[in-house]
């Protein structure tokens, strides 16, 4: 189950991977936009105000963000809906995924069958965290392989859950894509406040911790927390009042090419 208000606390450090992402799509009249993991639909509602002559449909696999991002006065139609099990309609010109696809095992099979079905000319846009193997997701990973909890969370535990950027462009090009792929370390600057959990904690709560959260009863929850929570104020130290929490990021903007696309 995802947390609306829990993934929005940080709305900024969220958002602009996304703007930066959309900078590289210069479409300019799109038939239809499909936002594929929209989750709260504060960032697809921005897709509107890009392109108000276009169609925008946000979809996401969670009843809870798509009853959020209902509550929206946007022009876009929010679905439930699997992005495995999605085809693009033939008008689709503009294909956005923003930190979704890291959840999707064997997302890369995905973007190569995407490219073969949108329309000539189609714009992908990509963006998927590349921080797995950063002191977080370590930590996590060292707490989840603890004997209290190895047995309930082996399943979930993902060391490499996305490709590097040169894979995604080599898996796009040999589909027929021009490609556009790079990466971007973002230094989040999280406040740091006494009376509060460790910010890094809070960030993970949002994404990362939600299948452990939805496997654990209420004291594993709070044992496991506890225990991650010691390890990231050693990973991530307070200075200033703040932490400074290093994100990498990976982004990949595909055109479907004309000439290759009559190929595929």
């Amino acid at each position: 189950m995802w947390d609306p208000a829990t993934y929005l606390r940080y709305r900024d450090e969220r958002s602009r991977p996304f703007e930066d992402l959309l900078a590289r799509v210069p479409a300019e009249q799109p038939r239809t936009v499909v936002d594929l993991g929209c989750g709260p639909g504060t960032l697809t509602a921005t897709l509107a105000a890009r392109w108000p002559d276009s169609r925008i449909v946000g979809l996401d696999s969670s009843p809870e963000m798509i009853a959020r991002a209902a509550t929206l006065d946007v022009p876009v139609t929010f679905e439930v809906a699997d992005l495995r099990d999605w085809h693009p309609e033939p008008h689709t010109d503009v294909l956005v995924s923003n930190a979704a696809l890291q959840w999707v095992p064997d997302h890369r099979e995905l973007l190569t069958r995407w490219a073969a079905q949108l329309p000539a000319g189609a714009w992908m846009a990509i963006q998927v965290p590349g921080n797995f193997a950063a002191p977080s997701h370590r930590a996590l990973r060292e707490v989840a392989g603890l004997a209290a909890w190895r047995a309930e969370l082996a399943p979930f535990q993902r060391e490499a859950p996305v490709a590097e950027p040169a894979d995604y462009a080599e898996s796009l090009v040999a589909a027929g894509c021009a490609v556009d792929a790079w990466e971007t370390t973002y230094v989040h600057l999280l406040e740091a406040r006494p009376d509060a959990d460790h910010p890094v904690l809070t960030w993970m709560e949002g994404t990362a911790l939600r299948p452990v959260r939805a496997t654990l009863d209420a004291a594993g929850w709070s044992a496991f927390r506890a225990a991650l929570g010691v390890r990231l104020a050693e990973a991530y130290p307070v200075r200033q009042g703040q932490v400074y929490f290093p994100f990498r990021r990976i982004f990949v903007v595909a055109r479907v090419d004309a000439s290759a696309q009559e190929n595929l």
